[in-house]
């Protein structure tokens, strides 16, 4: 926790507005971007002005959406950051030898953001209604990285990560009751890995397994999505796993 005389209240409001924008809303004006960021709309109109003075938004003189220059702090983590580096190699090589296409997520709050992503062999692959680009964010109780990142949380911590969400579904498969994600969380953490089939979205099968760091500690998951049309959840998961769980032990050294 940060101590009170060092929290910068006016940068935590900027961001939060900066963070309203997102796929269900591209453009906002103040009174939007209050309701989303939880403040005045007063407030918000002095951060929209600021943002877009800084060159961070464009407006119209009513609403106001992003610029590229949004993409300095993406491009600044994928620069800097050691997991992207060290798992791209590893997972260029798993598509090439496959042809499907593999990603390395890792956990952030109610989401798990794509941190890498193989590049594209074969066949081109389908684009999935919420997104498989570098920097997606989709629902981590829906997913199967998301869930081999929360069966690596303490007990403790998975009750106050469920305590602060609701599950929202996605489709009809989807996984909405606390109770009922616990017992999947607990056959995750017995396989070590997670097979999620049509709940993020229907049509698509996803395998995941952890990646750990030479103390243990789950830093990332990695896995492959797959279309039903072209594979059954059996045979992705006996062909694949095996390579996954190989790839994720040839990295742990480097994490």
């Amino acid at each position: 926790m940060i101590a009170k005389a060092d929290f910068i209240e006016g940068m935590a409001k900027g961001l939060a507005v900066l963070e309203s924008f997102d796929t269900e809303r591209q453009r906002l004006n103040a009174t939007l971007a209050a309701q989303r960021a939880g403040i005045t709309r007063a407030a918000a109109r002095r951060h929209l002005l600021t943002l877009t003075h800084l060159g961070y938004l464009e407006s119209d003189g009513s609403y106001f959406w992003l610029t590229p220059k949004v993409l300095r702090f993406s491009g600044s983590y994928l620069a800097s950051a050691r997991l992207p580096r060290v798992i791209q190699p590893t997972l260029n090589r798993l598509a090439a030898q496959t042809q499907e296409s593999f990603s390395a997520v890792v956990l952030d709050g109610d989401e798990v953001v794509i941190v890498a992503r193989s590049g594209v062999y074969g066949a081109p692959t389908r684009l999935l209604a919420y997104g498989l680009h570098l920097g997606a964010r989709l629902p981590a109780h829906a997913t199967s990285t998301g869930r081999v990142l929360l069966a690596a949380l303490s007990s403790a911590e998975l009750t106050a990560w469920l305590q602060a969400r609701t599950l929202t579904r996605l489709t009809p498969q989807t996984t909405v009751q606390a109770t009922g994600l616990r017992r999947l969380l607990k056959q995750v953490r017995q396989d070590d890995f997670c097979l999620a089939t049509e709940e993020h979205e229907l049509g698509v099968l996803a395998l995941a397994v952890p990646l750990r760091n030479m103390q243990g500690r789950t830093v990332a998951a990695l896995n492959v999505v797959a279309s039903t049309q072209q594979r059954e959840a059996a045979s992705l998961q006996q062909s694949l796993l095996p390579l996954l769980l190989e790839a994720a032990r040839e990295v742990r050294a480097l994490l």
